[in-house]
């Protein structure tokens, strides 16, 4: 039986957006592909813009009736043709985690170095956690909170 070679980058200090294009490659390319502590991955700019940005992009809804959409899904199929069958193909070879799990925590980890945040910024550069930005955006009100957003991974 062929064991199947999984590449399991580590996402503390990588790029978001430079990290995403890699991995949805990869994927594509018929690698298992393992993202774990993604809860260190960063996002080029200042806090407050990142979340003005991402308070835009939830408010965008429908006018008549917000239950028919749009819904917002934080899933990363954005660079993935996720409605073909190549494209599920794909999202099922793709695996995320926050933290270190037990089957990869004794697995090599590696490093992209295209999407490092000390290689893309430049040191006077602002930064943002990605983990931050949407935890920041709760203070929207207890009414707004949970409409339209749907977990997808």
């Amino acid at each position: 039986m062929v064991e199947v070679q999984v590449l399991v980058p580590d996402g503390r200090g990588h790029l978001l957006g430079c990290l995403a294009a890699i991995v949805a490659k990869q994927v594509l390319l018929g690698r298992k592909v393992v993202v774990v502590r993604c809860e260190g991955i960063n996002i080029s700019g200042n806090f407050y813009r990142n979340k003005l940005k991402y308070l835009a992009f939830v408010h965008k809804r429908m006018n008549t009736n917000p239950l028919r959409g749009p819904y917002h899904l934080r899933a990363p199929s954005r660079m993935l043709p996720h409605k073909t069958k190549r494209g599920q193909a794909a999202l099922d070879c793709l695996e995320v985690f926050d933290g270190l799990p037990p089957p990869y925590d004794k697995k090599k980890r590696t490093v992209v170095p295209v999407a490092l945040k000390v290689v893309r910024l430049k040191p006077t550069r602002k930064f943002a956690s990605a983990v931050r930005v949407p935890q920041a955006t709760w203070d929207i009100g207890s009414s707004e909170q949970g409409k339209g957003l749907v977990t997808a991974c």
